[in-house]
């Protein structure tokens, strides 16, 4: 992506030259090139986000991100809430550690279980104490504890971590977060 972000530049750069010396026909030509690979590209992001199989993490396996990895290491129900309509608190821990010589955190980092019938739950806010954007110093590790409200009857709960979708992942072939791409999940065996 990364690459072809670069041709792009040269190729605006070149467009933006042929305005300038009144060439329209290259003007043309150059934009329908861009627009062309652009397509291209995307066609394949796509393709290969529908037909590449959605990867499953076990509680201890990391998943990395650059120099930032997160491996949950533990999964518990959270007992003496007071909770209404039949809900449950699951904590998960997370060891973050950072890989890197230089302190680090992953500010874009998102979590949200889903269950076995496709339903979806955000990390439950005011509950936590280290955050899974925590910095952490090169070569350490911290825990995180996020903390879901899921409805009672869910099962087959999975741990999905993400940058979500305002990111230059997107663009990325093969990438967990590109577009319509399934997510690694976490499974967490409840």
């Amino acid at each position: 992506m990364w690459g072809l972000a670069g041709w792009t530049t040269l190729g605006l750069s070149g467009v933006g030259l042929s305005r300038l010396r009144g060439e329209q026909l290259r003007v043309r030509r150059g934009l329908a090139w861009l627009a062309g690979v652009w397509a291209m590209y995307l066609v394949v992001l796509l393709g290969v986000s529908l037909v590449q199989k959605q990867k499953v993490l076990a509680v201890g396996q990391p998943q990395c991100f650059d120099d930032m990895c997160f491996t949950v290491t533990g999964v518990e129900e959270v007992k003496g809430f007071l909770i209404h309509d039949e809900q449950r608190l699951i904590r998960v821990t997370v060891r973050v550690t950072n890989r890197g010589r230089m302190a680090e955190s992953d500010g874009l980092m998102r979590a949200y279980l889903v269950d076995a019938q496709g339903r979806r739950w955000e990390e439950s806010t005011g509950v936590n104490g280290v955050g899974l954007t925590a910095k952490v110093a090169g070569g350490d590790s911290v825990l995180s504890q996020p903390v879901f409200k899921v409805a009672g009857d869910a099962t087959g709960l999975r741990l999905v971590l993400t940058h979500g979708w305002k990111q230059p992942g997107v663009l990325v072939i093969g990438d967990s977060d590109s577009l319509l791409h399934r997510k690694t999940v976490v499974e967490l065996g409840r």
